[in-house]
């Protein structure tokens, strides 16, 4: 790994996008982080392009390194019916209009182990920061407890967002930490 650039996801980065995401990244109907959003479109890979199309602030953030190796989506929390509906995390969250979330790190299986989902969370926050975030917020899965469903870790894990400066305030389950990152 020559050195992981992160950079606003573009429209012209959804194929790069698609690769990052393996096999489920080639059918439209798979994620394409769509997980915690509503939308009227057709398919996930639609919802995602039409987001990205009329976005003021691009959704996500893609790393490069001789090709695409990572995906972190980091929007402003209000954005996301399933995490502001969610009653677990209701719970722990206040009512910050400020505070935004990271719903998504992705991270190609040739590429794990290198850094880059912590290159990722790190430039997140840098993101989340200079479009005026006070905190940035995720959902992580505890590895380390046994880690839960492998379909979760989607959303990171604890020990990556510990490497990228969060901390821990609170859990919703046994195996899923809530970290926070403050901006200010």
């Amino acid at each position: 790994m020559g050195g992981v650039e992160v950079r606003p996801l573009a429209l012209a980065d959804l194929d790069a996008l698609a690769q990052v995401l393996g096999p489920t990244g080639r059918r439209a109907d798979s994620c394409w982080c769509q997980r915690f959003r509503r939308h009227d479109e057709p398919d996930n890979r639609s919802a995602l392009e039409a987001e990205v199309r009329a976005a003021p602030v691009p959704v996500g953030l893609l790393a490069v390194d001789d090709g695409p190796v990572g995906w972190t989506r980091v929007v402003p929390r209000a954005g996301l019916p399933g995490i502001t509906g969610n009653r677990a995390l209701a719970r722990l969250l206040d009512d910050d209009p400020s505070a935004w979330w990271v719903a998504c790190v992705a991270v190609r299986r040739d590429a794990r182990g290198r850094g880059v989902g912590a290159a990722l969370l790190r430039a997140a926050a840098t993101w989340a920061a200079e479009h005026g975030a006070s905190v940035l917020d995720g959902h992580p899965v505890d590895t380390a407890l046994g880690g839960g469903s492998p379909s979760a870790l989607f959303t990171g894990t604890r020990s990556m967002f510990e490497r990228a400066g969060f901390t821990e305030f609170g859990r919703t389950y046994r195996t899923r930490p809530v970290m926070r990152r403050d901006l200010r």
